[in-house]
């Protein structure tokens, strides 16, 4: 398929358009009993639709319902939201965000509308160098990367991993421990990304198993480790099964077909979680397809969503190759944040090393990290952990209780069992997500 540009469009015409019809918002609490709607008015264009549910996301709200129109001009949504509790939005410093964010007073172009701290990739943050990994997981990859940050005398500040498709993505932030400052020294850049590359190439010794980098422009942390991955073609080849997959409905079903007015139909079921219509508007922008209209909805634990597209240049998907394509890319999205195994929710005094401390210990006690979020807060770090036994499968108890002897004495662990992550993985990630925000919000502001 030919690779499509938008055509130009001058930045003046843009800006009098929008000051001659300026987006509208509406937060309305009164409609409906169960959620608060929120409704979007404003003038079409690229990348809309991700950018609305992007500042929902970043608020932890959950979109229970979604109606989205934006074909032709003019871009019309409504979102059906609850907090995490499932409890109306009444909180003011929120609604007066969403309303600044979306409303009239937002800044078209500065990329700034998202939660404060949702943005990754720059060459330095406030006092933070952002480190950007991917490569073939391992079982104590993770460890082995912290140890190279912690020799290196760099306090890490904050980080984000995913595991998909036997691959790691990683973004992390760290600052000089004597300085507090970011790295900036060119040589000790590049004796960094050697090391951290020799971690994730591992025996392999190939350039192109793993990729390192301190600089990729400003952009969204989710996002970002989405394209990471897509980058990295981790949609391509089987998916290890896992006992997840073996439960009913618990593989997404994802169909592709023609409508008669010119649109792809893509019809994604699931079980649903949060965040989970961000990563598949994310995935379906990313690959440079526009959403026209669409119909989100959850019931009970399953969501349906259906989404009418088209390519940027306008055209369907006509081949079984890119039909295909869109379905493993889509599948491999909403895996990526697929929470498997025990949570471990560990809060200590934050010095440098604790990260490369606490791993090294889950390492010792044959834990692999599915997925991971560091995040710091005055002296205060706050690791959450998804961990299984280095072969894949669920974590002995008596595991767990001899983690819980040897670090007890210095940290704070709370465990919590799959079952019991139904309930609460949307609190607890949300509760670093804010952590790393306020952070964030007081050194850039």
């Amino acid at each position: 398929m030919a690779t499509f540009c938008w055509p130009y469009f001058d930045p003046d015409y843009e800006n009098l358009s929008s000051i001659i019809n300026p987006p509208r918002v509406s937060i309305d609490n009164t409609s409906n009993r169960d959620c608060t709607l929120v409704k979007v008015d404003s003038m079409n264009k690229p990348g809309i639709l991700l950018e609305v549910v992007q500042i929902l996301t970043d608020l932890d709200l959950i979109i229970n319902k979604a109606y989205i129109s934006s074909d032709g001009g003019w871009f019309m949504d409504v979102f059906h939201v609850t907090d995490q509790r499932g409890n109306k939005v009444t909180d003011c410093q929120t609604i007066e965000h969403i309303e600044k964010a979306l409303g009239p007073r937002s800044q078209t172009n500065d990329g700034g509308k998202s939660w404060p701290g949702k943005h990754i990739g720059m060459h330095s943050v406030g006092d933070y160098t952002a480190i950007e990994l991917i490569g073939r997981d391992r079982p104590g990859l993770l460890s082995e990367i912290s140890a190279v940050l912690a020799d290196l005398a760099l306090n890490v500040v904050a980080a984000e991993v995913w595991t998909h498709n036997r691959r790691i993505a990683c973004v992390v932030y760290v600052n000089d421990h004597p300085t507090c400052r970011p790295v900036d020294d060119p040589t000790r850049l590049s004796m960094m990304e050697e090391q951290l590359k020799n971690i994730l190439r591992g025996c392999e010794g190939k350039e192109n198993v793993a990729q390192t980098s301190f600089s990729t422009g400003s952009t969204h942390m989710d996002r970002r480790l989405h394209q990471m991955f897509f980058a990295d073609r981790d949609y391509e080849g089987s998916t290890p099964v896992t006992e997840g997959d073996s439960s009913p409905g618990s593989k997404p079903n994802i169909t592709v077909e023609r409508c008669e007015k010119g649109y792809s139909v893509v019809t994604v079921r699931c079980k649903d979680r949060p965040k989970l219509l961000f990563d598949i508007v994310c995935t379906l922008t990313d690959m440079q397809y526009v959403v026209f209209h669409a119909s989100i909805s959850s019931d009970g634990p399953q969501a349906s969503q259906e989404y009418f597209i088209r390519h940027n240049d306008g055209c369907i998907l006509d081949t079984e190759a890119e039909i295909d394509r869109v379905i493993k890319c889509l599948e491999a999205a909403i895996r990526r944040r697929v929470s498997e195994g025990l949570s471990l929710e560990l809060s200590a005094k934050d010095k440098v090393g604790l990260l490369s401390e606490v791993t090294r210990v889950l390492r010792e006690h044959g834990l692999s990290v599915s997925r991971a979020g560091v995040s710091t807060v005055g002296e205060q770090a706050m690791n959450v952990f998804y961990v299984r036994d280095s072969s894949g499968n669920p974590v002995d108890m008596k595991t767990i209780e001899t983690l819980r002897k040897e670090i007890g004495h210095t940290m704070m662990l709370n465990v919590k069992k799959p079952t019991e992550q139904k309930v609460t993985e949307a609190s607890s990630w949300a509760k670093t997500n804010f952590f790393f925000g306020g952070l964030l919000d007081k050194l850039l502001n």
